[in-house]
C-alpha cells in the first residue's frame, strides 16, 4: 500500500531521490577516503546547500499526507543542509574578519600579489598583459605555463627583471615575475617528479623580507589523480615547514582544494596562517566560465604580520581561472592583533600520517 502510494506521485519520487542523492553527497567526505569522486564533493558546498533548500521546500509543497519516511529524510536533508552552510559560514560577511584591514593603503612595507592560472592551451597573452597593467603587482605567479608562454611572458622583464622558471607541457609549469629581488629563489619537487613548487624571499622596499611559497598540486580528478593523497601530502609538507618559522611568510597558488576541506583546514592549522576570505567572501575562481558551478582554488595564505589592504578576484579573460590579486602590509605589532591558527596533538599526528602516506605512494 505505501509503495503504492509513493508510486502513484512521480514527483515526489523525483524529489525522494534527490533528496537521497544529496544527503549522501554531504555524508561522503566525512568519511576519510581519499578516492577523488570523494573528495570532490568537498568542493560544491553552497551548490549543494542552495540545492537543499530548495529540495527542502518542494517537498514540502508537494508532500500531502504525511508519512513517518517523509518526516526521516526531511529530517536527515536539514541535517545536511545545516552541515553545508556551517562549513561555508566562515567564508561569508556574517563572520569576524580573520585578518584586519590596513591603517594604510601604501608604503614601502606593501605587498602585492597577482596570481594566474593561464590554462596551458590559453593564448590570450594580451589579456593577461592586460591584467597586470590593471593591478600593478610587484610580484606575478603563473601557473600551467609551458614553453609558448615563457616566451610570450618575457615581455614583462622590462618591468619585472627578477625571475623564477619552470616551464612545462604537463599543465604544471610556473613562473615567478617580480619587480623585488628575489633572495635564494628554489625550485623543488615536493611529492612528485612532475609537479614543481617554488621558494623564495622577496625583498621589500622597507628592507624586509618576507618568505614566498607558490603550489600547484594535482586535483582530484581521474585524468590527473585517482587519489588526493599526495595533493594532500605536497600541501601539509609546505604547511608543516611554514609552521617552524616565525617570520612574514606567504603561501599561494592553486591548490586544487577548498578552503573549507579538512586537508587544507589541516594546512592551515599545522601553518599557523590566516586566511584574508574569512570574514569577506569565498572569492571563487574556478570554472571561470561557469558562475553556477564555480569555487575557490586559488588561495592566499599569509602570517599575522601582514594587514590586508585589497584583495579581489579579476575578469574573466581566457583561462578557466579567474585571477586572484592581493595587496597586503608588513605591519609592526599585527602579530599581536590577530590570532593565528595551531594544531592539535591530534591535528600534527594526522598531518605526519597523510605526509607519510603520500611519499609512499610516490615510492611505489
Amino acid at each position: 500500500m505505501l509503495f503504492r502510494e509513493i508510486l502513484s506521485n512521480p514527483t515526489k519520487i523525483a524529489l525522494i531521490v534527490l533528496a537521497l542523492v544529496l544527503i549522501t553527497a554531504t555524508a561522503l567526505p566525512l568519511l576519510r577516503f581519499d578516492h577523488w569522486w570523494i573528495r570532490v564533493l568537498d568542493f560544491p558546498r553552497k551548490q549543494l546547500a542552495i540545492a537543499g533548500i530548495v529540495l527542502f521546500a518542494l517537498y514540502l509543497y508537494v508532500l500531502g499526507k504525511h508519512r513517518l519516511y517523509d518526516s526521516v529524510i526531511l529530517g536527515f536533508l536539514l541535517m545536511a543542509v545545516g552541515y553545508q552552510l556551517v562549513k561555508i559560514f566562515p567564508y561569508t560577511v556574517l563572520m569576524p574578519k580573520q585578518v584586519l584591514a590596513a591603517d594604510s593603503p601604501s608604503g614601502e612595507g606593501t605587498l602585492g600579489l597577482l596570481i594566474i592560472n593561464v590554462q596551458m592551451d590559453n593564448r590570450a597573452s594580451e589579456a593577461l598583459f592586460a591584467l597586470v597593467d590593471d593591478y600593478d603587482p610587484d610580484v606575478i605567479l603563473t601557473m600551467e605555463t609551458d614553453d609558448w608562454w615563457e616566451a610570450s611572458l618575457r615581455e614583462l622583464e622590462e618591468n619585472y627583471p627578477h625571475t623564477l622558471k619552470r616551464p612545462l607541457d604537463n599543465t604544471y609549469g610556473m613562473l615567478v615575475h617580480s619587480r623585488l629581488e628575489l633572495i635564494d629563489p628554489d625550485i623543488r619537487h615536493i611529492i612528485k617528479d612532475s609537479i614543481p613548487s617554488m621558494h623564495m624571499q622577496v625583498l621589500l622596499a622597507s628592507g624586509n623580507r618576507v618568505f614566498m611559497h607558490f603550489v600547484h598540486p594535482d586535483p582530484p580528478n581521474p585524468l590527473y589523480a585517482t587519489e588526493t593523497t599526495q595533493r594532500d601530502a605536497e600541501l601539509l609538507v609546505v604547511g608543516r615547514d611554514v609552521g617552524k618559522r616565525d617570520r612574514p611568510t606567504l603561501v599561494a597558488g592553486d591548490f586544487n582544494d577548498v578552503p573549507w576541506s579538512t586537508t587544507t583546514n589541516l594546512f592551515q592549522s599545522i601553518s599557523g596562517l590566516l586566511d584574508p576570505r574569512v570574514g569577506r567572501g569565498m572569492y571563487n575562481t574556478y570554472h571561470a566560465n561557469n558562475p553556477f558551478l564555480r569555487w575557490p582554488l586559488d588561495h592566499v595564505f599569509h602570517s599575522a604580520h601582514f594587514k590586508l589592504v585589497r584583495m579581489a578576484t579579476g575578469p574573466a579573460w581566457g583561462s578557466d581561472h579567474l585571477p586572484v590579486y592581493i595587496e597586503l602590509r608588513l605591519t609592526e605589532g599585527a602579530e599581536l592583533e590577530q590570532e593565528e591558527e595551531g594544531a592539535d596533538a591530534e591535528e600534527a599526528e594526522q598531518v605526519d600520517e597523510k605526509i607519510e602516506d603520500g611519499k609512499q605512494q610516490e615510492a611505489e
